[in-house]
């Protein structure tokens, strides 16, 4: 039984949403507090997260960093929040998918599984062969630094593979540019920049079918890059 935890400082809506869930053979566990919450999260064998923003001591923002410097279960944010800075900031911080108050338990449930599927799927590719990743007709192939696309070899340089390889490892998570920057080129490199967004190009006229309309490395406007799965 997958296990899932709701940080949700209003009682009724963390009651409804466990409700559904339970109804579908989730166990769930709530919490109220930020703080308590996100010990929990980073203490705790979950297998989702559902996440309020707005929470007492500790929000959602923090909680959602934190997590992701150890762990890249999916989370999913929720909130009455609309404006559209606050769901960039979330994605930009690593949650997989953003809900805003009020909205359909029966939708809470739909995207549930459908992030713990994939998660799932992605995790199941890892254990079966921890040296190579299978995504959508991509492979690759660490011990040889090898990338396939539907067979053919992709001639990728050295930081093209590596940036590549840094994305896919983290599925559906928003990297910004400085830290894509300072994971594939260092902390100590001397450079600009802009060189990420140069990189991203080549990767996609080699790994894209279509570079303009990318199915595996998306641009997040405002924010950075994902490996979409």
């Amino acid at each position: 039984m997958k296990k899932i935890l709701i940080i949700e400082d209003e009682k009724a809506i963390a009651e409804l949403e466990r409700d559904y869930l339970e109804s579908h053979s989730f166990a769930v566990e709530i919490e109220g507090r930020g703080d308590v919450g996100l010990q929990k999260a980073v203490e705790g064998s979950y297998d989702l997260i559902i996440l309020d923003l707005m929470l007492p001591k500790v929000d959602g923002f923090e909680i959602c960093r934190q997590i992701r410097q150890s762990s890249d279960i999916p989370v999913l944010m929720v909130t009455a929040k609309k404006d559209d800075i606050d769901k960039i900031r979330g994605l930009g911080l690593g949650a997989d998918d953003y809900l805003t108050k009020p909205f359909s338990p029966s939708e809470l449930v739909a995207r549930v599984k459908a992030h713990l599927s994939r998660y799932e799927r992605l995790t199941g590719d890892r254990g079966a062969a921890g040296n190579q990743l299978h995504i959508r007709g991509l492979s690759i192939d660490k011990p040889s630094r090898r990338v396939t696309i539907h067979d053919q070899e992709a001639q990728l340089t050295a930081k093209e593979y590596d940036l590549l390889l840094l994305l896919a490892t983290h599925p559906n998570r928003v990297f910004d540019k400085e830290e894509l920057f300072e994971r594939v080129w260092g902390l100590e490199s001397v450079g600009d920049i802009a060189t990420v967004t140069v990189h991203i190009r080549r990767l996609r006229e080699k790994i894209e079918h279509d570079p303009s309309n990318p199915q595996y490395i998306e641009t997040i406007w405002g924010v950075g890059y994902r490996f979409k799965v």
